[in-house]
């Protein structure tokens, strides 16, 4: 392992090589101590997924691709269908097909990724925050930190669950059509970020899904991790995570700590 300067201080780079389903835990070298939040680097800005990290929607869509592979008569195994929530749709149908001996066309998966939002959509009439998911999008739009949500998703599947936060008129949603790659690839976080006129590599991303945490290291982002979707918490790890948090709430008690939102009495500085 070696620690590479960023601009906000010291922080373990591990070369990281996933190997296997994207659904099981891959082996490479983790450093042996526990990295801590206070061990993170400052940051510029904050970029969330959605699905999964703000809004209890996961099993929605496993539920929503489930229905649309039996509509199409592709075999499908859960688990393997959970470990690909999060990816771009179009490569997680191609995927399940081949699983199954079939190869799809792009125009095939494209179709194939449209009805399962349609499905989607059909389903997820009354999505819940996760715990936590609220106070923060709430303490977040009182303060100058820059922010925003990026999610694979197409612009017509966010809104619900997007309303579902309470967030104001114009909240900040960069959706899957702003970019040619999805997740795993860093395009969706990359544009984010220029969106918001910050570094990609003074940005954190929280994401649910181990394809946030791969798409996070190939954008330079610092990576965080929360289990609250299919993921665990080793999975996340393994898929290259820098942390893993229980919640949102542990990440809002960061930010307080750094100053960057306001505490309990509503001060904003920072704990020295």
């Amino acid at each position: 392992m070696d620690d590479r300067v960023t601009d906000g201080g010291l922080l373990p780079i591990v070369p990281f090589v996933p190997r296997g389903r994207p659904d099981e835990p891959a082996r490479s070298d983790y450093p042996s101590r526990v990295i801590e939040p206070p061990d993170l680097p400052d940051l510029d800005g904050l970029i969330f997924d959605l699905d999964g990290t703000l809004v209890d929607t996961v099993g929605a869509r496993i539920q929503a691709w489930l229905l649309t592979f039996e509509e199409v008569g592709f075999p499908v195994d859960r688990n393997h269908l959970a470990g690909l929530i999060g990816a771009d749709g179009k490569r997680l149908a191609i995927e399940v097909a081949e699983v199954g001996g079939r190869r799809l066309s792009e125009d095939r998966a494209e179709a194939i990724d449209r009805r399962a939002g349609e499905r989607f959509d059909e389903i997820n009439l009354d999505p819940q925050p996760l715990p936590g998911a609220v106070e923060l999008m709430q303490a977040l739009s009182g303060t100058d930190l820059p922010w925003a949500i990026a999610t694979s998703s197409r612009a017509a599947q966010v809104t619900v669950s997007v309303s579902a936060l309470g967030l104001g008129p114009d909240p900040h949603v960069v959706d899957g059509s702003a970019v040619s790659q999805a997740k795993p690839a860093p395009d969706l976080l990359l544009h984010a970020a220029e969106r918001l006129g910050v570094s990609s590599r003074r940005c954190w991303y929280v994401g649910d899904a181990t394809w946030d945490m791969r798409a996070a290291r190939a954008a330079a982002m610092v990576a965080v991790g929360v289990p609250s979707g299919a993921a665990t918490h080793e999975t996340l790890l393994a898929a290259g995570a820098h942390l893993v948090m229980p919640s949102l709430h542990e990440l809002r008690a960061e930010l307080q700590r750094r100053g960057l939102l306001p505490d309990a009495t509503g001060r904003q500085t920072p704990e020295t």
